[in-house]
């Protein structure tokens, strides 16, 4: 039977959690169903008879003579089926996963189709399958990912602890994307809310204080309420009559205290609900809001998980009793079937892919580390391996934060599917995607062209070795004529540009703009796997590349050049190797509690009590299920984090053995010594170590090994076709090699193509692919052939030097923040860092932290002017004065002019400003609600000389930070060793930044980089002036004027105004600030720096896009600001205030002069608590305001600050405070056509006196509606005191308090947009789910870096 050409050939590369676009190798997209479902794939094609699945245990998890193994990977488009049959040969098989017109389950279907093709026999796929030959099954899946993604799981009810109704919504108070108005958030998992009469506080000694209990940790607990049963019956009661059948219980404190939460899963089995999810039991970790969304996804996936299953028994006789069922789970081990929950299962799919280049590309490349590249269709996983799977506890998937381990795959929004656009001179891929349907402009449904377009253009896709598939009917073949359309349509835009634009040059032929969007596509995949690696303190030229899915192929060797590698592998399963993964997984149990002991050796006897424990329980749930003691082993971890600090590493012994002085189970102190220092380099020893959680992972090997009979050479290797595929310089003569055909040893010069049922491999030029002893192809890349890249504005280089600056500055982020030592900088990430022009003229800036945005700029220009030619290689220059460029004094700028030989002048600069915690003032943290001149507020550096040739001026600097102690009432900085220690973090930041510039510049010459980062501020620049003009020739049509205004006030009365008057033939705007208030005694004042930041944060806003964000945005405007006045004022102003408050009142008028939206809370609502012996400062969410096609988001960030708020669990541990309430302050929002956002109302119970102060706005004025909508409710400061006495503490204030008082903070909601009695209905976009694509532990980390 001659080999099937259409099942294996239509495999897709896999999406995240296998969905999404398919994307070509030639093996994709949806094909008919009918050539897949009647199709019987035979062995597959090329691969010898003689390999097989070896189990690397027969005694015990091997199967009997003569029966299957299967191992199946059930994507969201496609299901991969990996056989090993008896006799020990493969089978493969592809199929679609959703068929209903010709089977019920896809995975079901692909045994039977197996089953039925070895046996010889047909086998009615209406009759259950006799089980008597299989072995053992295992599977990934994204059913539960589906789930989570579309929002199709469970209703769900959550349960919570009376006064934190509302805490999941609220969550970290910070917003997804800091720039889009409309403020888009992920949904909620569940349908009500029911609040429960319990509450367990942490206890102290204090009067009234009931007997102590002790909790799970070891803390001491007080049960101030205990749980109210009675009341709750009936409420949920109420829960079962409206058809709620699954719950999510969490309460505060429950990692240690779970007996609440125990009392309360009893009542509701009892009464009869199917599925219960405690918080206690599906992550027992601190902090209640991830473990509340863990919860929330558990109760929300794990029903639909189990119907999966026993839909997926009922296809077998006896339910598959007598079969091994084993499910992939997301971290990379594998699960009995009846333990297979939702919170574990949402990397289920994309897991199988690491383990499979884990188990096959790290061992054969002689422990090299391993970079995972799986690139799909709307985004690409990467991943890395360096004997060891690369583990995070808490990550976000579809939106959901999620505190369970979980392999730390990063997902990017950049795939084959993904869009191609020409954007204000620039070349922008993504991060839309064409979808499945209709998919890109080659299937031949009027899609829109994507990179898999550009590909085919270039002609490193064959359409004739795809099957035909595409067009309404599905029987015509993939069609390169709809390609080069419509990529003609975006080159005409391009050559447009040229030919038109500022910089006039020669068209482009649409081979070289196809070839211009793949370098964008590639370099904008190369940035997460610099950051992934360097965040750890990697180097990614030292990694091998591992290829897999069906796409990466065709981009492997330019993303290995351009990472300095040197090696891609590819995998001869390549395009199923997450099947592959699961045949060679073990089977994991994994055991956990938390824990507060320090690390010490006074404890080292209870933690390994502790870790026996748990590793018996690992032992015997492995041996459950029928693994001897010999085939079972268990690593141990302790969850270490310095005391003080929130940053926690999951610890292993494995390469420390005991000590006399340390645990029986490993030296954990050394591993965390070991690893902090090379993620971060540096240690603190004389802080104390805490450990916050135990752990031990007991794994059982089941898995089976590859053996591989290499195909033996027949002569040279024999080339298929020659056909002509593009690259730079042009077209060169490709040949056509057909995997199956070869031989280990064989080698194949680049440029050709190697293409087998699965993918396509393109082998660039310089590059030398090699078929191993194993079968897998492994490529060399050479190095490119060097190109000449000329000062001219060239569109394409354009973007990739974006791309370029911009990876600059987020590397130099990543050494400021792995060598900073404070919490600000290396926790809350509170730092922002940059690359400028030769004339300061700001060039990249990442990440974007509102309020930083652009006032570098205006530090740097001013030390330019102040110093002049007084700067010499080897200086470095530090600078936080407001009238220099600085934001408030708190913010510390680095400044480092770079020098090029032959250049008298600095030929670039690079700066990094970091937020020190305490630099000195009138009171802790220097941010004091009163003060009322500079001097209060800390030490003030205008232009200090902090390296002068090369030597750190420690004495010098030290004295400055010293300094306010001189003035009354004030003190020197109350953390020198921070301050220090930081700034030679800046200062090794910003040595990084020069480093990777020098780089370039040694690369393509001084004088293309300069010009460059004039041409990417250009490029900003014209982004802003096509919004300008299209926002003023919108007014015209309308017959409006093209000047535009607004205004609106401080509390104090002081107005802000604005006029802004549009030059719609120019694309420029005057905004002119004239009429605003003048200067005011308190510290309400803000630098001009702080102006313009907020301008910028608008335009970009406005713009609606992602642009670079630079100098070049402010280039069509021109402020007006009057000097003197509240944006402007003299240099002894106290600003601490304008910093945080004013900043947000500038935004509101801005964003009202342009009609965009409502006004927002307008306010941060900043909070300090202390005493002698702590201090804690947050900052409170409110309401966002409604605008044209959206509703306010409640209880949010907005605008200039993102800041997340801290865990109540972890306030109520660290602080002396309790945290009665915290919830949305419903009715706050204002009415209209959209409405207004909701305010939040947070209540804080105090149990040791201190000193609270407030520093808050819009206590006097509402937030204003617009377009006939209603403004949000104003906020307000309420103090009670313990004898019921109630006080309004006005906006700003400091006030004593007392054991038993309670601050309730009211904080205002966001305005209303349009009449609220319009019948219109509302747009339908309003009631479609929202799509978060991205994940992994580099998302995260940019996550937390814009909120703060």
């Amino acid at each position: 039977m001659r080999p099937c050409r259409t099942c294996p050939a239509l495999a897709p590369p896999r999406a995240p959690h296998g969905r999404g676009t398919p994307v070509f190798s030639p093996s994709q997209d949806a094909p008919q169903a009918s050539l897949l479902t009647h199709c019987l794939c035979p062995v597959l094609p090329g691969l010898p008879a003689e390999e097989s699945l070896l189990d690397s245990s027969p005694t015990t998890m091997g199967s009997p003579e003569g029966r299957f193994h299967f191992a199946i990977d059930r994507g969201g488009t496609f299901t991969d089926v990996f056989a090993q049959c008896p006799g020990g040969h493969v089978r493969v098989l592809k199929l679609l996963s959703e068929d209903p017109a010709n089977y019920v389950d896809a995975p079901t279907e692909g045994i039977r189709r197996i089953l039925e093709q070895e046996g010889g026999m047909l086998l009615p796929r209406d009759r259950p399958l006799d089980t008597s030959r299989i072995a053992s099954i295992r599977m990934g899946t994204t059913v539960a990912t589906n789930a989570l993604l579309e929002r199709c799981g469970e209703r769900v009810a959550l349960l919570v602890t009376r006064g934190f109704r509302d805490l999941l919504h609220v969550g970290t108070q910070a917003r997804e994307d800091l720039f889009d108005l409309a403020v888009p958030m992920p949904e909620m998992l569940y349908e009500e809310v029911l609040e429960v009469d319990e509450r367990v506080v942490l206890y102290r000694e204090e009067p009234g204080a009931g007997m102590p209990v002790k909790g799970r940790t070891g803390d001491l607990l007080e049960v101030q309420q205990p749980v109210d049963l009675g009341g709750l019956r009936g409420k949920l009661e109420g829960l079962l009559s409206r058809g709620i059948r699954s719950l999510a219980v969490v309460l505060m404190h429950s990692y240690t205290w779970a007996q609440h939460e125990q009392q309360v899963g009893a009542l509701a089995r009892e009464l009869g609900f199917t599925h219960v999810s405690l918080s206690s039991e599906a992550m027992p970790m601190v902090r209640i809001v991830p473990r509340g969304h863990t919860a929330c996804a558990d109760a929300y996936l794990t029903p639909t998980i189990q119907r999966y299953v026993q839909g997926f028994r009922r296809g077998f006789q006896g339910q598959l009793k007598d079969v091994q069922v084993l499910f992939m789970r997301s971290d990379g081990g594998l699960a009995p079937m009846d333990s297979f929950s939702g919170s574990r299962a949402v990397l289920s799919g994309p897991a199988g892919g690491v383990v499979g280049y884990s188990a096959t590309t790290y061992r054969v490349e002689g422990g090299h580390p391993v970079i995972g590249f799986d690139m799909g269709g709307t985004s690409t996983d990467v991943s890395r391996y360096a004997g060891e799977f690369e583990h995070v506890f808490e990550a976000s998937t579809a939106g959901v934060t999620l505190q369970a381990p979980q392999l730390d795959i990063n997902t990017v929004a950049a795939g084959g599917g993904s869009r191609l656009f020409f954007r204000s001179g620039l070349f922008v891929v993504g991060p839309e995607s064409a979808g499945a349907h209709p998919g890109p402009a080659c299937y031949r449904k009027g899609g829109p062209v994507t990179v898999t377009d550009a590909n085919l253009v270039l002609g490193r896709l064959l359409p004739a070795s795809f099957p035909r598939i595409f067009g309404p009917g599905e029987d015509q073949p993939l069609s390169p004529e709809a390609s080069r359309k419509a990529l003609e349509a975006v080159a005409t835009e391009v050559n447009s540009f040229l030919t038109n634009g500022p910089c006039p040059a020669s068209p482009l032929s649409l081979e070289e703009v196809a070839m211009g969007f793949v370098r964008v596509a590639n370099e904008a995949m190369c940035r997460p796997i610099r950051a992934l690696t360097q965040a750890r303190g990697h180097d990614p030229s030292a990694h091998v590349l591992a290829c897999f899915g069906g796409a990466g192929g065709q981009h492997a060797c330019a993303i290995a050049r351009a990472l300095g590698m040197d090696t891609v592998h590819i995998h001869r399963h390549s395009g199923l190797l997450s099947a592959l993964g699961l045949a060679l997984a073990d089977v994991v149990h994994e055991a956990q509690e938390p824990c507060s002991l320090p690390y010490a050796p006074e404890t080292f006897v209870q933690l390994d009590q502790r870790l026996s424990r748990l590793e018996e329980q690992c032992v015997d749930a492995l041996r459950a299920q029928g693994f001897p003691r010999a085939q079972i082993s268990t690593e141990s971890f302790l969850h270490l984090r310095y005391q003080g600090t929130d940053c926690a590493l999951m610890v292993s012994a494995h390469q420390h053995p005991a000590t006399a002085h340390s645990p029986r189970a490993g030296d954990f102190g050394a591993g965390f010594v070991e690893r902090y220092m090379r993620e971060f380099g540096f240690i603190i020893p004389e802080r104390p170590v805490v450990v916050d959680d135990v752990r031990v992972r007991g794994t059982g090997r089941s898995g089976l090994r590859l053996e591989y009979v290499p195909k033996a050479q027949s002569g040279p290797p024999r080339v298929d076709k020659t056909t002509r595929c593009y690259f730079e310089g042009g077209y060169q003569e490709t040949p056509v090699y057909l995997l199956g055909e070869l031989g280990a040893g064989h080698k194949l010069q680049g440029p050709c193509l190697l293409i087998d049922s699965n993918s396509t491999i393109l082998v660039e030029p310089a590059c030398q692919a090699e078929v191993t002893e194993t079968g897998d192809i492994r490529i060399s890349v050479g190095a490119e052939a060097p190109g000449t890249v000329g000062a001219q504005l060239d569109p394409i280089h354009l973007s990739i030097f974006s791309h370029r600056f911009m990876s600059i500055a987020e590397q130099m982020g990543r050494i400021l923040q792995r060598t900073a030592i404070s919490t600000n900088i290396k926790e809350r990430l509170d730092f922002s860092c940059a690359l400028f022009g030769p004339d300061g003229g700001l060039v990249s800036n990442a990440p974007h932290i509102p309020v930083h945005l652009g006032a570098m700029q205006e530090t740097v220009q001013f030390q330019i002017q102040h110093v002049g030619a007084d700067l010499h290689p080897g200086d470095v220059l530090l600078s936080n004065h407001p009238c220099a460029g600085g934001s408030h004094l708190p913010d510390l700028t680095v400044i480092t002019p770079v020098f090029w030989p032959g250049q008298t002048r600095p030929v670039f600069y690079v700066a990094s400003r970091g937020h020190h915690a305490d630099i000195g003032g009138i009171t802790p943290g220097s941010m004091p609600p009163h003060s009322t001149t500079l001097q209060q507020e800390g030490a003030i550096f205008l232009s200090f000389r902090l390296v002068q040739a090369g030597v750190f001026q420690e004495e010098a600097v030290t004295e400055a930070l010293r300094a306010p102690g001189n003035i009354p009432g004030c003190s020197g900085t109350r953390n020198l060793h921070d301050n220090l220690s930081d700034l030679r973090a800046q200062v090794a930041a910003n040595q990084k930044g020069i480093q990777l510039v020098g780089e370039l510049i040694g690369q393509y010459g001084l004088d293309v980089v300069q010009a460059y980062m004039g041409h990417i501020q250009a490029n900003a620049e014209l982004a802003v002036r096509d919004m300008l003009r299209a926002f003023g020739t919108s007014r015209q049509a309308q017959g409006l004027p093209l000047e535009v205004s607004a205004e609106d006030h401080m509390d104090d009365g002081s107005p802000i105004r604005l006029r802004v008057q549009i030059d719609v033939s120019e694309g420029s705007a005057v905004f002119d600030f004239s009429g605003t208030g003048p200067e005011v005694l308190g510290n309400l004042n803000a630098p001009r720096a702080i102006t313009l930041s907020a301008l910028i944060y608008c335009l970009r806003c406005l713009v609606g896009r992602d642009i670079p964000l630079n100098q070049g945005c402010l280039a069509p405007v021109h402020v007006v600001i009057p000097k003197g006045s509240i944006l402007d004022p003299s240099p002894e102003a106290a600003v601490v205030g304008g910093n945080v408050l004013t900043s947000q009142r500038v935004v509101d008028v801005i964003l009202g002069a342009f009609g965009a939206c409502a006004a927002s809370q307008g306010c941060m609502n900043n909070v300090t608590l202390g005493n002698a012996h702590m201090g804690y400062y947050e900052t409170v969410a409110g309401g966002a305001g409604a605008g044209p096609g959206w509703h306010g988001r409640s209880g949010v960030h907005s605008h200039m600050t993102n800041t997340r708020i801290t865990d109540p669990e972890i306030l109520e541990s660290r602080y002396p405070v309790i945290l009665r309430r915290f919830e949305l302050r419903l009715g706050s929002g204002g009415r209209g056509r959209f409405r207004g956002g909701d305010g939040v109302i947070r209540e804080l119970l105090f149990r040791e006196e201190a000193l609270l102060s407030v520093l808050t706005e819009r206590r006097a004025f509402q937030p204003y509606g617009l377009m006939g909508g209603e403004p949000g409710t104003r906020g307000l400061n309420l103090l009670i005191r313990k004898g019921g006495r109630t006080v309004n503490l006005g906006g700003k204030t400091s006030v004593l308090v007392s054991p038993g008082d309670v601050f309730c903070l009211h904080t205002p909601g966001g305005g209303g947009y349009g009449d609220p009695e319009d019948p219109a209905p509302l747009p339908a976009s309003l009631l479609q789910p929202l799509a978060f694509p991205e994940r992994g532990s580099v998302y995260e980390y940019r996550r937390a870096q814009e909120t703060v």
